[in-house]
């Protein structure tokens, strides 16, 4: 019987946004089968149908019991495999060992094929763009300041790169999954467009997606996107926002600015990146504005002042590349 509403609540906004553990969706399974349940359930739906425009955040808390259940169900599986191994050992000590030579000279030719990659770094400064194509045909736009690593050829069973900062890609259809990786996330995608913006020094990360599907693995949690679809996590709080963007994505490839509920501290360094200033905020004052809005991006003076229009307490000085910001 479903006794805490708002946790079942929570529960079914995850699951509508695919962002849930396998524990959890067992369990919200096996609640609606339970017919005792039906009528909460009804209720539950219909409540989260009209708040599907304000998702329910996943908290730190939530993220540290998912940690948790994650290292016991590994701890289960690892017992599992060891009380299996025991017990084929035994029977077949003779053809284990033929299996670990054959086993042993795959690995050590593998790991001969695989010291032969070597890897590739391109790096942007402030305000450039680049183009890179990637050794299996991915077209990857890199934005200011941001780096990407990467072999000269994909062995193995997946193609995996290393991303600092923002990019667009154009991934080649294969077999192969290909998995950009980030200190933040990892997205992990067959063929399809997509946009990754992760910078170490931001305080939100996202990922959108133009085409195809993509997944989004944490450390404590997964989601899948669709096209049209984003999802905004804030690395700080927790709390996340899944959103179908009809716009397209990647619009800084065409100079644009575009931000949704974006702390101000991210915009401010945003603005640095693409143009090369230095912005600082008055001492003793509170910046706890959000920023959400669209920009042709034409000038660092335009922008500054639509943030100023747009906060309705933000001012700015400007000295040549140093700007601060202050509220009156």
């Amino acid at each position: 019987m479903m006794k805490d509403t708002k946790t079942e609540k929570d529960k079914l906004h995850r699951y509508l946004d695919d962002f849930y553990t396998r524990e959890e969706a067992s369990q919200f399974l096996q609640s609606i089968k339970d017919t005792e349940n039906q009528d909460l359930l009804d209720e539950l739906a219909a409540e989260v149908w009209e708040e599907s425009g304000n998702l329910q955040p996943a908290t730190d808390l939530e993220r540290e019991k998912y940690k948790r259940e994650a290292r016991q169900l590994l701890k289960r599986i690892e017992h599992k495999k060891r009380t299996w191994f025991r017990r084929v050992s035994v029977v077949a000590v003779s053809t284990a060992a033929v299996i670990v030579i054959i086993i042993g000279s795959v690995n050590f030719f593998r790991y001969m094929n695989e010291q032969q990659v070597t890897l590739a770094e391109v790096t942007t400064s402030f305000g450039e763009k680049r183009q890179v194509t990637l050794p299996d045909g991915t077209l990857l736009v890199l934005n200011s300041c941001s780096q990407v690593r990467y072999p000269d050829r994909f062995v193995g069973d997946s193609r995996e790169i290393e991303l600092e900062g923002e990019g667009y890609f154009r991934v080649a259809r294969k077999k192969m999954p290909f998995i950009v990786k980030t200190k933040r996330l990892d997205v992990q995608v067959l063929g399809t467009r997509f946009d990754v913006k992760s910078y170490s020094t931001d305080e939100i990360v996202s990922v959108s997606v133009e085409s195809g599907k993509v997944q989004v693995d944490l450390p404590e949690a997964m989601m899948r996107l669709i096209a049209k679809e984003q999802v905004l996590i804030n690395t700080v709080s927790g709390e996340y926002s899944k959103k179908t963007e009809d716009r397209g994505v990647a619009v800084w490839m065409k100079g644009g600015l575009r931000f949704y509920s974006t702390p101000i501290r991210d915009v401010a360094k945003e603005l640095e990146r693409v143009y090369n200033c230095r912005i600082t905020f008055a001492p003793g004052q509170d910046f706890n504005n959000l920023i959400t809005g669209e920009h042709d991006n034409k000038s660092l003076e335009a922008v500054l002042k639509s943030i100023e229009f747009i906060s309705g307490d933000i001012k700015y000085k400007k000295e040549g590349i140093n700007v601060l910001l202050y509220k009156e």
